[in-house]
């Protein structure tokens, strides 16, 4: 799976919500980039955190990019591969914008926190303001610019809310460390608010979770 399933970003090169995730990476930790594009976040969290970084994407194009870059990338599939790796065998695994194309989000999600002490989770949010109203207005499944695509070619095939994201964290018995929603330009909405007004408002939303215990 890759990353660039979104393409929301902040102005210049960097995605807004790589840099959420960035500040919520361990500087030197031991990460796994799930569905690392062409290596985007895994150089960003190279150069910034000093990250000892692997990745797994599903492209040849995008393990090409990664490979060219000097990132220690593989090829494989986040809903078959992941079941391979070790318990523990990093420090934190990330999937980011690309949970909602996975076959299997819950699976997915428990080998993440089996495989990485802690996981980092990215996401566009289905539950938006903007979305809500395209479904009231035009009775169409809405489009966005963090979900460009039409119904028919999308690859995304389990559309979620945060709220449905926070529902299946608490079944997963894990633990929500940090979370931050961002708007369209990539700002962060208001830290304090509830989760009906992140849920409302927030296009997208970054999550860092661990296991309980």
């Amino acid at each position: 799976m890759s990353h660039d399933l979104t393409m929301s970003a902040t102005p210049g090169s960097i995605r807004a919500d790589y840099l959420v995730v960035a500040g919520m990476v361990t500087p030197g930790s031991k990460v796994l980039d799930v569905g690392c594009g062409d290596g985007g976040l895994l150089k960003l969290l190279r150069d910034e955190k000093g990250v000892d970084g692997r990745g797994i994407e599903l492209s040849r194009a995008g393990v090409n990019d990664c490979v060219a870059a000097g990132l220690a990338v593989v090829q494989g599939d986040a809903d078959t591969d992941l079941a391979f790796y070790p318990d523990n065998a990093f420090d934190l695994v990330i999937l980011s914008q690309t949970i909602q194309a996975t076959r299997q989000p819950r699976v997915v999600l428990e080998h993440m926190l089996r495989i990485g002490r802690q996981a980092i989770v990215s996401f566009p949010n289905f539950g938006h303001w903007r979305l809500r109203l395209q479904l009231i207005l035009r009775g169409r499944m809405p489009t966005s610019e963090n979900l460009p695509y039409s119904w028919y070619d999308t690859p995304n095939i389990h559309f979620c809310t945060l709220r449905d994201f926070v529902d299946l964290v608490r079944e997963l018995d894990a633990e929500i460390e940090r979370s931050a929603a961002l708007d369209g330009w990539g700002r962060e909405v208001r830290v304090n608010a509830p989760w009906w007004f992140w849920n409302l408002f927030g296009e997208q939303a970054v999550f860092k979770l661990s296991r309980k215990g």
